[in-house]
């Protein structure tokens, strides 16, 4: 996977899935390493989430991870908290910005799962129509 690649899944998981009503400044530089490597930031500033492909010099933390953990980490299929401590998330910086972090992607998670709930919800809650064809068979 290129650099292009991991960059354009990632900004679409992070701003896709971003929690609403978020406050504060959190500015976290991602560097991947192995296979794409390369830097981009995401930023939280007045309730908005930026993600731009660049180094971000005045950052809270930065993360130094693969791009297949990373997009893990996106999806919700790696917790943050427990990539690092098996060594997959090395982080230089702010630890406290980091466990930040690791909460919105948490809430992240939460709002993406009770959507597909509601989703599912809503298809289920539908009255479902018989083919003529049903109608028919059954009237013989």
């Amino acid at each position: 996977m290129t650099y292009e690649e991991i960059f354009a899944k990632s900004k679409e998981h992070i701003l896709s899935q971003a929690p609403e009503g978020l406050e504060g400044h959190l500015a976290v530089q991602v560097n991947i390493v192995g296979e794409g490597q390369g830097a981009f930031y995401i930023e939280l500033l007045n309730g908005k989430v930026y993600v731009e492909p660049y180094e971000y010099y005045d950052r809270d933390c930065i993360f130094i991870i693969t791009a297949e953990d990373f997009l893990a980490i996106c999806e919700g299929t790696l917790d943050p908290v427990a990539a690092f401590t098996k060594g997959k998330l090395k982080i230089d910086g702010s630890i406290d910005k980091a466990l930040e972090f690791s909460r919105i992607v948490e809430s992240a998670k939460k709002n993406a799962d009770s959507k597909k709930n509601e989703a599912k919800s809503e298809t289920k809650s539908e009255p479902k129509s018989e083919s003529k064809f049903a109608s028919k068979s059954r009237k013989k």
